[in-house]
């Protein structure tokens, strides 16, 4: 498969380890050019010298980012062929302890986000582009106590139904991913905890947890993937087919979220 002389965004690429990196770094490998964009512009700097691609600083959840982003791509390039939001921010939390601004701030990152995304990113897209979103599993299988994030996935992946309708005529096509437990910078914290991955693996039938190798393949397939469409894909390496650990099976129990990964 070759994207030689495509042109793509990633929109949550500055953490080196994370999924937005490696979906860059492998949009890159595969002849892409590649806009990196995060809020840590001297992380996008590096990951751009490595790509040979652009950095540009956006937060996600900031309307007027988002669409400077897509002006800047396409001033750049003249064109955008592929979209991909990997930008993401779990918050553990109940229900009963839930603050107003905790439930707003995962509404904006997690889904008012993708929807600023696909409309900017489709403005700006050639006709037959493909925009990709990451999702969560756990606004399928419930994983405690995750409720505001999962929820805010949940919208975006019906908004990826919608948007698959809309700009269908366009042959725009527009999915999500929903990644299951993943090795990545977001869950260094979580997963340093003795005894978590083992747990979560525990659950996968494939025997592991996912690695961001593993979207950056789904990516790369969805860029090139013609007749594919306003999917709510699983990768969880068979997760689906079984449950996600409750929290009281984790070794330090709801404890397990309390690190760098909230």
């Amino acid at each position: 498969m070759s994207l030689q002389e495509k042109t793509a965004i990633v929109l949550g690429a500055s953490a080196e380890g994370g999924t937005g990196w490696a979906v860059a770094e492998r949009l890159a490998a595969e002849g892409a050019h590649v806009v990196a964009a995060a809020r840590n512009l001297d992380e996008l700097n590096r990951l751009a010298a490595r790509t040979g691609g652009k950095a540009f600083r956006c937060d996600a959840a900031v309307a007027a980012d988002i669409a400077a982003l897509t002006a800047f791509t396409k001033a750049q390039y003249g064109k955008v062929d592929i979209a991909v939001n990997a930008a993401g921010l779990p918050m553990p939390g109940a229900i009963a302890d839930a603050k107003a601004d905790d439930i707003q701030r995962a509404l904006d990152v997690n889904y008012i986000a993708n929807a600023h995304f696909i409309k900017e990113a489709a403005a700006v897209m050639n006709d037959g582009g493909a925009i990709t979103v990451i999702s969560s599993y756990s606004a399928v299988q419930p994983v405690m106590p995750h409720f505001a994030y999962a929820c805010a996935k949940a919208a975006t992946d019906c908004l990826v139904r919608y948007a698959a309708l809309e700009f269908g005529p366009r042959r725009i096509r527009v999915n999500s991913i929903l990644p299951g437990p993943i090795k990545s910078d977001l869950a260094r914290d979580l997963l340093a905890v003795p005894g978590v991955e083992e747990t979560f693996a525990r659950e996968i039938p494939l025997g592991r947890i996912g690695l961001p190798a593993d979207y950056a393949d789904a990516i790369v397939w969805l860029a090139e993937a013609a007749f594919v469409t306003g999917l709510n894909i699983p990768l969880n390496g068979g997760n689906h087919l079984t449950r996600m650990p409750r929290p009281d099976e984790l070794p330090l129990g709801e404890k397990s979220f309390d690190g760098d990964y909230a």
